[in-house]
């Protein structure tokens, strides 16, 4: 049998049924569904020919070195090539999903742009594959350039994730970073490359600063339409642009506000509070924590989540039975501790126990002063909340609040004390109106990290090894049933 008529017998075969894709060289090429394909010429090296709507692939076939129920493998030439390449065609068990597909091109390409802009490294290794349980996404492509005994550990952020995703690099890289130094054999891993999207690269610029000098990162950005790689210089691509809010525009908001709001504050005295968002020029009313009452422009409505009414005559027996409900099932007693408003919002309840008294974390706080939403764009990224306040001393604290286990914490709160030192800095946050009568010191803030004991991510002592030694950081453990007041179980 001539060894055309063979391959086409054996690629009509395998991918008669179930479930294909093409590789080539170990990476990712397509799957073989809606692919077209050709086998043509009758010597030797017959060309085999593969095309879909996003797809074209020609290559000269040596020979099947593989055909096994799970792969069928090709040696292949391919134009300008001196060694033969490595054809496959992968039966799965199930069909890639659109992201994993993404996903798998993109550190295809980056594999290519890596070679290309680092002709004196090696890649060693380079996956889009998550690993739980070392916590590392994978919405990123991770792996290892090695130059002599040396190594870089990289992470990239493929274009079209969100901005969250590429904001939130950072962690996933440094845990990255202490996975491969931890498991690599030989060598050392001195320095951490991270490649962003083009345009991407702001919030990581300004968190670098966070980071202690021991750990270098190398910062880049990707142009998706060139295929090239930008080298960034953090100082200068940093955004630290952060908006602070001053106190006087609050406090006029809130007077405002207040005569609309009187009543319903009457109806709940211990429950409800009044908290300004300047940006928009509201003020919400919160129960505990969750909002249920908003004033703007002189009118009030009331309502949990996007279900709202305004209040009115007609009304008020309705705003009536939501702070009935808020009463019966928002509290520390509630029979039902499963009810949507006992679970909702658990930050913004802890939130409110705090600022009721911020000395139940630590005793040195001064409890006259705790200013929560200091920076316009303030909204709790993440779930996580700030609160802003001092010591009895007059140093700046920062109360980093988490219900339940987050992996971004640690960043988060560098980045927020990043801001706070240098509004500190620059006299702002005396100058706006905050900590009146307050002789503040010139020294980085505290941050506290405050969260149930069981509930900080396994995660935080590896990313709090490489923050600043400038970043004081104690941490907070409360017992499970903070809602009941707080009760400390652990402070490191």
């Amino acid at each position: 049998m001539e060894f055309a008529t063979e391959l086409q017998a054996s690629l009509q075969e395998f991918t008669a049924s179930g479930i294909v894709e093409v590789r080539e060289n170990g990476g990712h090429v397509a799957p073989f569904s809606g692919m077209s394909w050709e086998v043509r010429g009758a010597g030797e090296k017959p060309l085999l020919h593969l095309w879909s709507e996003r797809f074209n692939l020609t290559r000269r076939v040596l020979a099947i070195t593989d055909y096994s129920e799970r792969r069928l493998a090709l040696a292949v030439e391919r134009f300008g090539r001196s060694k033969p390449d490595r054809l496959e065609f992968i039966r799965r068990d199930f069909e890639r999903s659109a992201s994993e597909l993404s996903r798998g091109e993109f550190r295809d390409r980056l594999a290519c742009l890596l070679a290309e802009q680092f002709p004196d490294e090696t890649l060693e290794s380079l996956t889009v594959s998550p690993d739980l349980e070392h916590s590392l996404s994978g919405n990123y492509a991770r792996g290892l350039l090695r130059r002599g005994s040396a190594s870089v550990a990289l992470l990239a952020v493929p274009a079209g994730e969100s901005a969250d995703t590429a904001d939130n690099s950072l962690t996933f890289a440094l845990l990255w970073l202490a996975r491969a130094r931890q498991a690599n054999q030989r060598g050392t891993i001195p320095a951490l490359r991270l490649i962003l999207p083009k345009g991407a690269g702001r919030t990581i610029a300004r968190r670098l600063a966070a980071l202690e000098p021991h750990c270098p990162v190398e910062l880049y950005e990707r142009d998706p339409a060139l295929e090239t790689l930008e080298k960034i210089d953090p100082r200068r691509a940093a955004n630290l642009d952060a908006g602070l809010v001053p106190r006087r525009e609050s406090q006029a908001l809130l007077g405002r506000a207040r005569p609309a709001l009187a009543e319903i504050l009457a109806l709940a005295p211990r429950a409800a509070t009044m908290h300004p968002v300047t940006p928009s020029s509201e003020v919400w009313l919160r129960f505990r924590g969750l909002p249920f009452a908003r004033w703007a422009d002189g009118r009030v409505s009331f309502g949990i989540g996007d279900v709202r009414e305004d209040l009115n005559a007609a009304s008020r027996p309705a705003l009536n039975r939501l702070l009935h409900d808020l009463e019966l099932h928002r509290q520390p007693l509630a029979s039902d501790t499963r009810h949507p408003l006992y679970r909702a919002q658990a930050e913004r309840w802890l939130e409110s126990i705090v600022r009721e008294d911020v000395t139940r974390v630590d005793a040195a706080l001064d409890p006259r002063f705790v200013y929560a939403q200091v920076f316009a764009n303030a909204g709790g990224e993440h779930g996580i909340l700030d609160l802003l306040t001092v010591t009895r001393s007059g140093r700046f604290a920062i109360i980093e609040l988490k219900a339940s286990e987050h992996i971004y914490l640690p960043l988060q709160a560098a980045d927020y004390w990043l801001r706070i030192r240098r509004h500190l800095h620059s006299g702002e946050i005396a100058r706006y109106g905050y900590f009146p009568g307050v002789e503040l010191q010139q020294v980085p803030p505290l941050v506290y990290l405050v969260a149930p004991a069981l509930r900080f991510h396994p995660t935080t002592d590896e990313l709090l090894k490489y923050l600043s030694s400038d970043l004081e950081i104690v941490r907070v453990g409360l017992a499970e049933s903070w809602r009941h007041g707080l009760r400390i179980v652990m402070r490191q």
